[in-house]
C-alpha cells in the first residue's frame, strides 16, 4: 500500500497524526489478537470434551440397544433451541440459553416403565449434542475475527507504521535540504550585495 503524502508542512502533520493512531491502536490489536485466540482454544477444547461426553454416553447406552426398538418413533422432539448472545473480545458469539423439547403424551401404565428414564436420556443426549455443535460455531466466529485481527495486526506492524515512518523521514529531509538551500541562496545574495556596495 502506497502512502500518498506532499512535500509539506500540512502532509508532515496529517501523516503524525496516522502514525500515532496505529501506534495507539497496535497494542490494543494484539491484546485483542490473543484474547481471541485463548477463547477459540477454549471453545474448541469444550466442544471436543462434548463430543467425547456424547460418545462416552451413547457408549454406556449400547448394552440397551434392545429396548429402544420398543421406544415410540418421534415422541420427544427438538421444539426450539434459545441462544443468546455474549460479546468476547467485541465479537457477538452465540451461547446456549436453553433446549426446548416437545415430548408426545404416553401412558406411564401402558408403555414399559423406563419409558420416562429413556425419555430423559433422549433430553441429555440432544443437549450435550446441540451444545457441542454451538461451541463449535462459536470457536468458529472467534477464529474467522482472529484471523482479520492477526491480518490487522500485520498491516499495521509490518506495512502502515513502517511506511508512515518513511514518508514522515523522506519529508523532513525534503524540508530541511530546502531550507539548507534557502539559507545558502540568502548567503548568496547577501554577498553579492555586499560586494556591490563595496564596489561604489
Amino acid at each position: 500500500m502506497a502512502i500518498k503524502y506532499q512535500f509539506n508542512k500540512t502532509s508532515l502533520t496529517a501523516l503524525g497524526k496516522q502514525l500515532k493512531i496505529r501506534q495507539k491502536a497496535l497494542p490494543t490489536l494484539k491484546n485483542k489478537e490473543s484474547a481471541l485466540r485463548a477463547e477459540v482454544k477454549r471453545a474448541k477444547q469444550r466442544s471436543d470434551d462434548l463430543l467425547e461426553e456424547l460418545d462416552k454416553t451413547l457408549s454406556s447406552y449400547r448394552n440397551m440397544a434392545a429396548l429402544w426398538n420398543e421406544f415410540t418413533p418421534g415422541l420427544i422432539s427438538v421444539k426450539d433451541v434459545e441462544l443468546e448472545i455474549v460479546k468476547i473480545a467485541g465479537i457477538k458469539t452465540p451461547a446456549l440459553k436453553e433446549v426446548i423439547f416437545q415430548v408426545q403424551p404416553f401412558s406411564l401404565f401402558s408403555e414399559p416403565q423406563w419409558y420416562a428414564q429413556g425419555v430423559q436420556i433422549l433430553k441429555d443426549l440432544a443437549q450435550i449434542g446441540i451444545e457441542s455443535e454451538i461451541y463449535l460455531e462459536k470457536k468458529n466466529l472467534l477464529d474467522f475475527a482472529r484471523k482479520k485481527t492477526t491480518q490487522k495486526v500485520n498491516l499495521y506492524e509490518k506495512v502502515q507504521i513502517p511506511g508512515y515512518q518513511e514518508a514522515i523521514r523522506k519529508i523532513k529531509r525534503f524540508m530541511e535540504d530546502e531550507e539548507t538551500l534557502s539559507k545558502a541562496s540568502q548567503k548568496i545574495v547577501k554577498t553579492r550585495h555586499q560586494e556591490q556596495e563595496e564596489e561604489l
